[in-house]
């Protein structure tokens, strides 16, 4: 999925449709005189409705077209013959995806299941005709209820990432060129920090034909729960994750240093963070030896605290097929 593609926030104006006219109509026919009230009731408006759809992973379809309007009732009629209601509007969006007030910023729900409907904003319902007025005193009402307006408002739509694996890690770690060798994804890759502008998906082939979903997340850096960086914007994408894969390359200064900055920056966005299942792979490990991975390993179990790592390199494809294996299985305990 490419970068421009992918749209995870977006505002849009919503409109439902105006209740019909209840109807006001005397009945006439041969041979009835004084048939009296019989004007029917107006149609309800259309609702706008959010729909689930597995099918999409971003909001880019809302991209160009950020106003949607849903029809109106019809009237009522003669022979109490209520209106049509009003052309519903649906909106397909991605499962993970948040509906906010815009005003306020209070979300309002959210979309999780594939083929799950959400009234955003209803349609107003239709008036009551003349005959409802009927009474003992007053046989022949010549008055019915107008419709009820529509709703308006502006809302936000936001999309969290239902990912299966999320890639954390700092800029220019690795985790794009990750997700090209253990994905059919195609991201942009390059050697400066912030190439990832946005997150890319990709999905992982497993054995027996059974899969999983990859999300590469844009690199974070130290303070980027207060805004700093390009990784706050997306910090929310790590969320929805099932499991957490770290990447952190070998040749850091400070391996657990880098993983300890990339876990407090989880915690101080989100503590629920740090219940998810974690691995930490070291990527660039062909450029280290047998002798010094050796070493490498007696700090990495004394400083890591029981947290499981291993080394891969996705350059020379090392460690890939057991990264997969081990992936396979935490989602799957």
């Amino acid at each position: 999925m490419t970068e421009g593609n992918f749209v995870d926030y977006v505002k849009v104006f919503l409109t439902s449709g105006n209740g019909g006219k209840g109807s006001v109509h005397l009945h006439r026919e041969k041979y009835i005189t004084k048939g009296g009230p019989d004007g029917g009731d107006g149609g309800r408006g259309g609702h706008v409705i959010l729909r689930g759809n597995q099918n999409l992973w971003t909001l880019v379809t809302f991209k160009f077209k950020k106003h949607f309007k849903a029809g109106h009732g019809g009237h009522g009629a003669k022979s109490r013959s209520t209106g049509a209601d009003g052309e519903d509007v649906y909106l397909d969006v991605p499962l993970g995806t948040i509906l906010r007030d815009a005003e306020t910023n209070e979300i309002i729900l959210e979309i999780t299941e594939h083929g799950e409907e959400k009234i955003v904003v209803e349609g107003g319902m239709g008036g009551r005709g003349n005959w409802h007025f009927k009474t003992s005193t007053n046989q022949t009402p010549r008055y019915a209820q107008p419709g009820v307006e529509g709703q308006e408002g502006v809302f936000i739509l936001e999309l969290k990432i239902l990912a299966d694996v999320g890639l954390v890690g700092f800029p220019n770690a690795g985790k794009s060129t990750l997700l090209s060798v253990i994905t059919s994804a195609k991201p942009k890759i390059a050697d400066y920090e912030f190439t990832t502008l946005k997150p890319n998906l990709g999905i992982v082939e497993y054995r027996d034909f059974q899969s999983f979903v990859m999300a590469d997340i844009p690199g974070i850096i130290e303070g980027a729960a207060e805004g700093k960086g390009l990784g706050h914007y997306f910090l929310r994408h790590i969320e929805r994750n099932a499991t957490l894969l770290f990447l952190i390359p070998a040749d850091s200064n400070d391996i657990s240093k880098e993983y300890e900055i990339l876990l407090d920056e989880l915690r101080r966005y989100n503590k629920e963070l740090l219940d998810k299942e974690r691995l930490i792979a070291i990527s660039k490990s062909d450029m280290l030896d047998d002798e010094l991975m050796a070493e490498m390993r007696l700090e990495l179990d004394k400083d890591l605290d029981g947290t499981p790592y291993m080394f891969i390199s996705s350059v020379a494809q090392q460690g890939i097929q057991e990264l997969k294996d081990r992936l396979w299985r935490m989602l799957n305990m």
